[in-house]
């Protein structure tokens, strides 16, 4: 698909962006008091803080898991790995299968956070692992901001993922991604509000914008 229309479509896309930030705070407010989770992922969170300022940065790591997340989501729609690179300068995959989702997942899909929850549902169903759950909601923490922060500085440089799609529409799918990340996962995690009832939040604040916007043209 040519850029234009992305960028189109990246304008459209716009008010549900702004939406999503009061929905965002919305979540975060209702599940304020499971301090049992919110206390560990800020504890593993400031931990890998402490990590990124002091020591050096495990970009290696940032790209295998960056370069793995391409080949994940290329899998979800059938493709194969031809190519696989990783080093700390940087990586390079070659997939028979590609498009917007699969060239811009790894700036808003956290794959190591996601292979954390990974084991520990599969430690649990099999071993029990009730009693270790602040220290998954610790590890989770951790690879959420490390994450978070890889992925900012990585953004700091000229990526082809993202001139490939345009700069527009890249921020917008890459905002987007990253919101409806915290909005499924905070509620799951919390035990506080259900995924409907969030996602109506987030359309009841789209719409509310787009009625503000109409009265004022």
């Amino acid at each position: 698909m040519p850029k234009w229309p992305k960028f189109i479509l990246g304008l459209l896309l716009l008010p549900l962006c702004a939406g999503a930030v009061p929905a965002l705070v919305r979540v975060v407010r209702v599940s304020g008091g499971a301090s049992e989770v919110w206390v560990p992922l800020g504890a593993g969170a400031a931990c890998w803080l402490v990590v990124f300022a002091l020591l050096p940065k495990p970009m290696w790591i940032y790209v295998v898991g960056h370069e793995l997340t391409h080949v994940v989501w290329s899998g979800f729609f059938g493709g194969k790995v031809k190519k696989f690179k990783a080093t700390s300068q940087g990586g390079e995959v070659v997939v028979t299968k590609s498009n917007f989702l699969v060239a811009l997942a790894p700036y808003f899909f956290p794959l190591y956070a996601v292979l954390v929850v990974l084991v520990f549902l599969a430690g649990h169903l099999i071993w029990g692992w009730a009693r270790w759950t602040p220290g998954f909601h610790l590890l989770l923490g951790a690879a959420y901001a490390f994450h978070l922060t890889l992925t900012w500085e990585i953004l700091k440089t000229r990526q082809s993922d993202i001139t490939g799609q345009g700069y527009l529409f890249s921020g917008v799918v890459i905002f987007l991604g990253n919101v409806l990340v915290l909005l499924v996962s905070i509620p799951l995690l919390t035990g506080q509000g259900r995924l409907l009832t969030v996602l109506g939040w987030w359309l009841e604040a789209t719409g509310a914008l787009l009625r503000r916007l109409s009265g004022l043209l």
